[in-house]
């Protein structure tokens, strides 16, 4: 199983360092589990033109392939004006929505006032539910004042990291144990 960390932004350090925490957590409690962070800053990504998704070239076709070779996802966002990146929505459309069917996503936004944990409840999830994704119930915002030097600092944010860690294997195993399941009797 593999889990792809997504930093949805080409600016600023602090939501890279959110999910490469999570993504880290991952790696230390379950071993087993591939990890790999799609760091946005890395790639010069197309803007999506409606064209089929297999015709991109380049770096923005290695993005949609990682994107879609993955089991499961972590996407992290900035918020900037009360919404997540341009860069996370670009990704989004750039993507054919079934690669994303039956999987499951777990969110993390980091901003500068202690109400944008919301975009995650009113714009992340709704997305997620369109496109027919699983969500964990459980997500990370982490506030300006939790970090300190570069770091994540705040103790219950690291907590809130560690559950999400968990939250995201336990969906996902459960859920591939289920399609076995499923198979087996088909």
């Amino acid at each position: 199983m593999k889990l792809l960390g997504i930093s949805g932004t080409i600016t600023g350090s602090k939501t890279g360092i959110v999910v490469n925490k999570v993504v880290e957590e991952v790696k230390k409690l379950y071993p087993e589990i591939e990890v790999e962070l799609l760091d946005m800053k890395e790639y010069d990504v197309q803007f999506c033109d409606g064209r089929n998704p297999s015709t991109y070239t380049g770096e923005t076709k290695t993005v949609i392939d990682k994107i879609s070779s993955a089991d499961f996802y972590l996407i992290g966002t900035p918020i900037f004006q009360g919404s997540f990146t341009g860069v996370l929505k670009n990704l989004f459309d750039l993507v054919d929505p079934k690669v994303f069917r039956h999987k499951v996503m777990g969110f993390i936004a980091t901003g500068g006032t202690y109400q944008h944990f919301l975009v995650i409840e009113n714009q992340l999830k709704p997305i997620a539910g369109y496109l027919r994704a699983y969500t964990a119930p459980s997500y990370v915002y982490a506030h300006n004042d939790h970090f300190s030097q570069g770091e994540l600092v705040d103790k219950e944010v690291i907590e809130r990291v560690t559950n999400l860690a968990k939250e995201l294997v336990f969906m996902q195993k459960s859920l591939k144990l289920e399609k076995e399941v499923i198979g087996e009797r088909e």
